[in-house]
């Protein structure tokens, strides 16, 4: 299922951008702050939620927050336009019906890497759990709901936490719906981790790693929801004293470690962080071998030499996704020749203009 149309309307720098695409690898070049990542951004709210950059729908429109934008793509043979009116939510339709976001995920998966992720593995859990969570979320697109679940029952726990209810009747429904939804959400994200450890395939230049869904805190590699249940009645007495929930999935940790001496992540180089990144992101295509995938590198050629650039672009040929990558200069694509599309980006009165190049 290929993107064959992407049409922007008033979205971030673009007061306008119509493109036809096919499955060749798109390579998009120009100057900073040109609109490249916009671009991206806008492919990425093919997906539920709030797209690669994680901004709320004001934030998106070319005219501030008190205007309006609108996407429109052709995914196959289906039209999916989304948009966010003035003073209005985002809302999708599917050719021309009315969905919820949670659909796009049973439509298309969208894979993305970005320059805030070469932080990854240094930077809190929090990060590392929403990684694997849009890992999880491209391979078993009902994680969403359950993500939704639990969070709304962990909201309302949590505000009885914060007025000191110590009734307990008023925390078992809660703790049952987050118990239930939890289980299922830290079945699915030991899944995935399966998932991607049998779909990574090791190469000099991106090393497999060893992943490990850690508990953190909060015995969050728990996926039995009567010992989560009741665990959680046990924890009441701290929670109340800390007004908010401390055990379960939401504290979630993802650790990583590579080579023959099982190095941490962490304490690799900055270029050896962002070829484990790079290697995780390629098997988690692999591992959607039999959906449509797009994958949106942002920026990629950062922290690469040379080889690890035509080692990547290899690899890009090879997965069943459609690949759109950015950069800052033609140079940084020479490699891929003729069997990418390139196009040229640039910014003129402060908004975005691109020149296909082939």
């Amino acid at each position: 299922m290929t993107l064959s149309r992407l049409s922007l309307a008033q979205f971030r720098s673009w007061p306008r951008l119509d493109l036809e695409l096919d499955d060749r690898p798109v390579a998009i070049f120009g100057p900073n702050g040109s609109g490249k990542t916009n671009i991206l951004e806008a492919v990425s709210m093919l997906a539920p939620g709030r797209g690669l950059r994680g901004a709320a729908a004001p934030e998106q429109a070319l005219k501030g927050k008190d205007a309006g934008w609108r996407i429109a793509a052709t995914l196959g043979d289906h039209a999916v336009r989304t948009q966010a009116p003035p003073d209005q939510t985002r809302s999708v339709t599917l050719d021309d019906k009315s969905v919820p976001q949670t659909a796009l995920a049973r439509l298309v998966r969208v894979i993305w890497l970005v320059p805030a992720m070469d932080r990854l593995w240094t930077e809190s859990p929090e990060g590392r759990r929403r990684f694997l969570d849009r890992v999880t979320l491209s391979l078993m697109p009902d994680h969403a709901d359950l993500a939704l679940a639990y969070d709304k029952a962990m909201r309302e726990r949590n505000r009885l936490l914060r007025d000191q209810v110590s009734d307990p009747g008023w925390y078992r429904a809660l703790e049952t719906q987050m118990a239930e939804a939890g289980a299922a959400l830290t079945h699915n994200r030991q899944s995935a981790i399966a998932a991607i450890l049998q779909a990574q395939g090791a190469s000099d230049a991106f090393p497999a790693a060893m992943l490990t869904l850690l508990p953190g805190e909060g015995h969050a590699d728990d996926a039995d929801a009567a010992s989560i249940a009741a665990r959680m009645a046990a924890m009441r007495p701290r929670d109340l004293a800390a007004g908010r929930s401390l055990t379960g999935p939401h504290r979630a940790d993802l650790g990583a470690t590579w080579g023959p001496q099982d190095m941490p992540a962490a304490l690799s180089s900055t270029g050896e962080q962002k070829a484990l990144l790079l290697s995780l992101i390629m098997a988690n295509a692999r591992a959607l071998s039999d959906q449509p995938v797009l994958l949106l590198l942002d920026e990629v050629a950062a922290h690469l030499d040379g080889d690890r650039r035509a080692a990547l672009y290899d690899l890009i040929r090879t997965l069943p996704a459609q690949s759109l990558l950015t950069g800052t200069g033609p140079e940084l694509f020479a490699d891929f020749g003729d069997s990418a599309r390139h196009l040229s980006v640039e910014k003129q009165a402060g908004r975005s203009e691109v020149t296909p190049l082939s």
